[in-house]
């Protein structure tokens, strides 16, 4: 399957664009009475079609060029593989796992916390339903009422009771999920699965608004979503599906010690890959399908950036993914040959415009910023610390932001024979590039600025994240690294330097002018040895605290001098 770009329209007196596509006349007919839920930003648009409808438009609610082309790229490739779902298939039959999928999904919109849920409760005097909010009763007591009155009304319901409470909440998931149309079997198993599920997400958050935030049993019966299998093909063998590959590849990676976070990107490389083919079946794959997907990622545009894909990112990533896992799979016969063998993308020299390192005034707008964050912050979050602390520790250690963030308090501690204070940056906190623990030594600037004070007040665990029953430690952490991107960004504006990574060059390079050798700055950077003759030999932790000694500190002015 090929998408067609199509490119925003601006209507004549308005500065907003719109989203404009033709709805092909060989579905047409097919399409006349089906509501589209369409992504759009972080939220969507729902868009009817009537016998009347011709194409289908909505503003893509921005300005914003590079927004819009987003917003635009994102709706195309939706809209596009309906149109398709529509052509080819018939009324999808879901299966068990299926449907119970979408109900965990159902539930746990139920089974948040009070502070974000859908806060519904039923007063039984009057038979009606209202937020706690509006009545100032007890959240738990009214959760609690609501699921006794609704699990009684479900008693001695028949099938349209069912259909009627949950197909608005069906038909927009389906429709998010690019399935036009369920068998009225597999809508009625869902109608019931929800309800189900509404009840159970209201004992859950009974329980939650009660003061009970222990772990959720429940969340864990539930399987992910897996897409249907199109009509006229087979489903593959176990263990020949291209997701199956993968997943097949990553037990062995894993006991190899490959990172999760390559599992991830391969992961999800494979599944669009599969998207764009049509089907999971990894025998199937040829190596002009490999060329095809090759070529249309080189003409998509990212969604994240609204620019093109770099060709650097498709090599690295995207062809990387697929030789590692047909590889193996060709290794443990289960394909015969690698349909990505030989498959390359011709990179050209990079052009350089400037040094990797921060300038003088980029460092210096950056560390004033982290010293104002908490200006005016009576009780700050561990956000707004992370803002305040991590620019600093990474101009003085040159550790990567990720290693920074993972930091806990136990991680920090006073060197007996040194007295100096010592960071341990080690994966038993998260993740480490390399996987090998260092210590690097606390500049005594930012002893002096109050880093081991903030520390010492500080509660055990993470200095810079919490980790909620509900959340993961790489959910958490990726997020909090996009924060301090967009913290280093709103300062260092320029495109050609990396906001965060640019401290490890700076750090080299500040390094260097004070007459710090190389391989002592490797061993605080954690950067491997550049020679097997600098391989030799340990850099102790005492060199290490007189190489700190020689740094320089940044001067920036107010607060941070």
């Amino acid at each position: 399957m090929r998408f067609q770009l199509v490119r925003p329209v601006v209507s004549k007196g308005s500065s907003i664009p719109r989203f404009v596509k033709r709805i092909p006349s060989d579905i047409k007919d097919r399409m006349v009475g089906r509501t589209l839920v369409i992504p759009l930003g972080n939220g969507t648009v729902a868009f009817r079609v009537t016998a009347s409808t011709q194409s289908i438009r909505f503003s893509l609610g921005t300005a914003d060029p590079s927004q819009a082309r987003i917003r635009q790229a994102e709706a195309v490739t939706y809209v596009e593989q309906y149109f398709s779902a529509v052509r080819d298939a018939r009324p999808v039959q879901l299966t068990h796992r299926q449907v119970t999928a979408l109900a965990g999904e159902f539930y746990r919109s139920w089974a948040a916390d009070p502070d974000t849920t859908q806060s519904l409760a039923y007063a039984p005097a009057t038979g009606e339903f209202f937020t706690g909010d509006d009545h100032g009763f007890d959240e738990a007591e009214l959760m609690a009422a609501a699921q006794e009155a609704l699990a009684e009304r479900a008693e001695s319901a028949g099938d349209d009771y069912f259909l009627t409470s949950h197909l608005p909440d069906i038909d927009k998931r389906l429709a998010e999920l690019g399935i036009p149309e369920v068998t009225p079997i597999s809508r009625l198993q869902l109608a019931k699965a929800f309800n189900k599920q509404l009840l159970d997400g209201l004992t859950t958050n009974a329980r939650i608004a009660g003061g009970d935030y222990s772990p959720d049993a429940n969340l864990s019966k539930f399987p992910p979503w897996e897409p249907p299998v199109r009509e006229g093909t087979d489903k593959p063998k176990e263990g020949v599906s291209l997701t199956g590959l993968v997943d097949a590849w990553w037990v062995e990676a894993k006991a190899v010690g490959k990172s999760l976070s390559t599992y991830e990107s391969y992961a999800n490389t494979i599944r669009l890959f599969s998207a764009f083919i049509g089907h999971d079946d990894a025998t199937r794959v040829t190596p002009e399908d490999v060329i095809k997907y090759k070529d249309h990622r080189l003409s998509a545009i990212s969604p994240r950036t609204g620019k093109p894909i770099s060709p650097t990112t498709i090599k690295g990533s995207d062809l990387t993914a697929f030789k590692s896992v047909f590889d193996w799979a060709v290794s443990n016969r289960k394909l015969p040959s690698n349909p990505a063998s030989g498959v390359t993308v011709k990179l050209g020299k990079k052009t350089k415009t400037r040094e990797r390192d921060f300038t003088e005034a980029e460092a210096k707008a950056l560390l004033t910023a982290a010293t104002d964050a908490l200006a005016g912050v009576v009780r700050p979050n561990q956000t707004q610390l992370a803002e305040r602390w991590v620019p600093w520790l990474c101009a003085y250690s040159g550790a990567r932001v990720g290693e920074l963030l993972q930091l806990r308090k136990e991680d920090l501690r006073r060197d007996e024979g040194t007295e100096a204070w010592v960071m341990t940056i080690t994966p038993e906190a998260g993740t480490v590039k390399g996987k090998e623990a260092r210590d690097v030594p606390l500049h005594p600037h930012l002893v002096d600025m109050g880093f081991m004070d903030f520390v010492k007040a500080a509660k055990q665990g993470y200095l810079f994240m919490s980790i909620k029953p509900d959340a993961t430690f790489r959910g958490v952490w990726r997020s909090k690294k996009n924060r301090l991107a967009e913290f280093a960004r709103e300062h260092v504006k320029d495109p050609n330097v990396a906001p965060n990574h640019g401290w490890r060059h700076t750090f080299k390079m500040k390094g260097f002018e004070a007459g710090i050798q190389e391989k002592v700055l490797d061993a605080i950077c954690g950067h491997a040895p550049s020679s097997v003759g600098r391989a030799y030999g340990s850099v102790s932790l005492k060199t290490k605290v007189d190489a700190m000694a020689l740094f320089p500190r940044f001067e920036v002015g107010r607060g941070g001098a």
